[in-house]
């Protein structure tokens, strides 16, 4: 029995090795595919912090960054994961907002209230192509200069690996683990476009957040579970409670 993650490439890839050494066998569908934008640097361009909400943003700038000035600069982090990456690229200061946008903007917007950024802050945002929220008209709303940058995109992939399907076919997938509402939605059509739906929203459905749990539930799968908070110690330890209710 094996537990499928849906989590793109490469951050799949540590996913895995926590799940194997939790002693799951793993099987790998990344749903979204990464794909860089190229950073737009402007020299004349001042700014007092960056802002990101996903590790990828980095990623993606990380060939142009040292000559960017932008290591120099506070960085506001979505969650630790991201924060690790910032400081592994080079950031000195980090601040890490340990949850989601929201718990991210209430961050910013609680050192700027700290006067730990300059009155006239102007922050850049970091983004991915796609957003689920409006971070820099929120950020903006408070009274702060936000500039956005488009760093990333993450295409949506339309296949399941031929493994996954046969898995799923003998009965030997055990759960499913989400990291994002838009991999989820890619999920669900995929396993539609296999013909394996049935059996997919069979098994647990382990979801990094509600929101992401909602795309399950109105897909009809019946054993849905939301990690308590949006973090992936949270998620697997909402894995273990689906996966021992299953047995009780």
């Amino acid at each position: 029995m094996a537990v499928l993650l849906t989590r793109p490439h490469p951050d799949n890839e540590p996913s895995a090795t926590r799940l194997r050494e939790r002693g799951f066998e793993v099987l790998l569908a990344p749903m979204l595919r990464f794909e860089p934008i190229a950073f737009e640097d402007d020299p004349a361009a001042q700014y007092d912090a960056v802002i990101v909400t996903s590790s990828n943003a980095l990623r993606a700038i990380a060939p142009q960054l040292q000559s960017t000035g932008l290591t120099g600069l506070p960085l506001f982090a979505v969650g630790d994961h991201t924060a690790a990456t910032a400081r592994e690229l080079g950031f000195h200061k980090v601040i890490s907002a340990e949850g989601d946008a929201s718990a991210l903007r209430d961050r910013v917007i609680e050192r700027a209230r700290a006067r730990d950024l300059p009155e006239d802050s102007r922050l850049l945002y970091l983004a991915g192509a796609d957003v689920s929220r409006d971070l820099a008209g929120e950020l903006r709303d408070y009274g702060l200069d936000v500039a956005t940058q488009t760093a990333y995109r993450m295409t949506a992939l339309s296949t399941l690996p031929r493994e996954v399907c046969e898995a799923f076919a003998a009965g030997k997938v055990q759960a499913v683990l989400h990291y994002s509402k838009r991999s989820a939605a890619a999920f669900l059509q995929a396993v539609r476009g296999e013909g394996i739906e049935i059996s997919a929203l069979a098994v647990p459905q382990c979801c990094i957040s509600g929101n992401v749990a909602a795309v399950l539930h109105e897909a009809g799968a019946l054993q849905v579970s939301a990690a308590a908070l949006p973090n992936e110690n949270a998620l697997f330890e909402a894995l273990d409670r689906a996966l021992r209710s299953r047995l009780a």
